[in-house]
């Protein structure tokens, strides 16, 4: 096995990316297979230097922007982009998967919460923590969100599902405003320097790229706590929807509460739930 597996990954990839694909114009008299290093370094915006250091291992510690400037430049697929997070998690005697101390991350909803959730069924509600993992939700949010795929992780996640799963931007009509306000609420709602968000937003710049890279290096955009969205989903139709968000400070923790914005949606759900239409009532319109 090579000592070198990040340049020798990121060599083999330039190499066989052709200038075609990336948009670059194709010369008579190209010796070099592939992609020159020039015309790698100058799509992901840096210098030719940096990365022949890279190549040739002499730097194994890039940061996740330009990891992500090389995988996007490269047309790097998402198995692809979590390799080379790997390999370089790995070239730097790091694992990918141990994240350093940090004030407690609830990975659970309590009893409380939970029952909560109970005495609001069916309407589609779930809990998160700072970082978007799915704690806890009703059977009305399992049936809006699992057919999007949306739940098939072992442990779901709005941001990686939104940038990550190719089903996304399908689903979310608004897929762009929907991505502005889940990275705005990672910015801004979690503890400051917080290890756990530093570890989620470096493997979400390299999987995802520009699309989250961009959204989390803006620190103008603010979350709202309530907001909404215009959903496609494959058995219930076109759904507008209204959430509203409840804060749980000690847990670090949210509910959210999707409601239906008209009456259609109204409808839409209460079908969706077996029931007749006309159980749940419209909140308003969605300006």
């Amino acid at each position: 096995m090579s000592d070198n597996e990040l340049g020798t990954f990121l060599r083999t990839w330039r190499e066989a990316v052709s200038p075609a694909e990336v948009g670059l114009p194709t010369g008579a008299r190209r010796r070099t297979p592939g992609l020159r290093r020039a015309e790698l370094a100058t799509l992901a915006g840096m210098s030719v230097e940096y990365l022949t250091r890279l190549e040739q291992g002499r730097d194994r510690n890039p940061s996740a922007q330009v990891l992500g400037a090389l995988a996007d430049a490269l047309h790097l697929s998402l198995n692809d982009r979590m390799l080379l997070r790997r390999l370089t998690k790995e070239a730097d005697g790091g694992d990918p998967l141990v994240c350093g101390a940090a004030p407690s991350l609830g990975r659970t909803a309590r009893p409380t919460v939970r029952s909560v959730l109970d005495r609001i069924e069916p309407a589609p509600a779930l809990v998160i923590n700072w970082i978007g993992d799915i704690l806890a939700h009703t059977a009305g949010y399992e049936r809006l969100a699992g057919p999007l795929g949306l739940l098939d992780d072992e442990r779901p996640n709005l941001l990686r599902y939104l940038f990550t799963d190719e089903r996304a931007r399908g689903a979310y009509r608004d897929w762009d405003r929907v991505a502005d306000d889940l990275v705005a609420r990672l910015r801004h709602g979690a503890p400051l320097r917080d290890p756990y968000v530093a570890e989620l937003a470096d493997e979400l710049t390299v999987t995802a790229g520009a699309d989250f890279a961009d959204r989390f290096a803006d620190l103008a955009v603010v979350p709202r706590r309530t907001g909404s969205q215009h959903i496609e989903h494959p058995e219930a139709g076109s759904l507008r929807l209204l959430h509203e968000t409840l804060v749980l400070p000690d847990e670090g923790q949210r509910v959210i509460i999707h409601l239906p914005a008209d009456d259609a949606t109204a409808a839409a759900l209460d079908r969706l739930n077996g029931r007749r239409p006309g159980a749940l009532r419209a909140v308003g319109d969605v300006g």
